[in-house]
């Protein structure tokens, strides 16, 4: 993950149009960089951008930030479940029903331990806000989280690469 230094009026406005929207400012930025990339695109963006902040996440156990931790965990599953949608149905969810909603098709999909993690993660989300979660609740969100992201990405991934393969070879 890369650190990018903006002036403190513009970090403002962003927190701002984001808590507007009712997303992370990595979402907000997302849905504003690829508003003309079509769903398989985006699928692929958001699958690296939840990674990415997956990792951001351990980044932040590491050092015992465990509120930037668990919202870094929250946001991670909320864009993994942004991708599958864009990849599943080329569809955009736009608001945290949509994303509750759209975990059940996960969980007729994937099972039902999709639920569970879908739980852990909404959990670190108050928990970024209220800081009740203790450091042994963040860690196990965190690893619930990670199978839950792992496995959505790599689906994406590895369809993404194979399509791209596919196309390579016939060219």
């Amino acid at each position: 993950m890369e650190t990018l230094v903006l002036p403190s009026k513009i970090v403002r406005e962003l927190k701002a149009r984001a808590e507007e929207a009712g997303v992370s400012i990595e979402d907000y930025l997302l849905e504003r960089l690829l508003a003309d990339v079509d769903p398989p695109g985006k699928a692929k963006a958001y699958a690296e951008a939840a990674l990415d902040l997956l990792r951001a996440a351990g980044e932040e156990l590491g050092t015992g930030d465990f509120r930037q931790a668990s919202e870094k965990i929250w946001g991670a599953a909320a864009l993994a479940v942004k991708a599958y949608a864009y990849w599943r149905d080329g569809v955009r969810l736009a608001s945290h029903g949509e994303l509750w909603r759209y975990k059940d098709k996960i969980a007729a999909e994937l099972g039902d331990w999709i639920r569970d993690a879908w739980n852990a993660a909404n959990a670190m989300h108050i928990n970024f806000y209220e800081g009740w979660a203790t450091e042994s609740d963040v860690r196990k969100a965190y690893e619930e989280v990670k199978n839950f992201v792992d496995r959505i990405a790599k689906r994406i991934l590895e369809h993404d690469k194979s399509k791209n393969q596919t196309n390579s070879h016939g060219a």
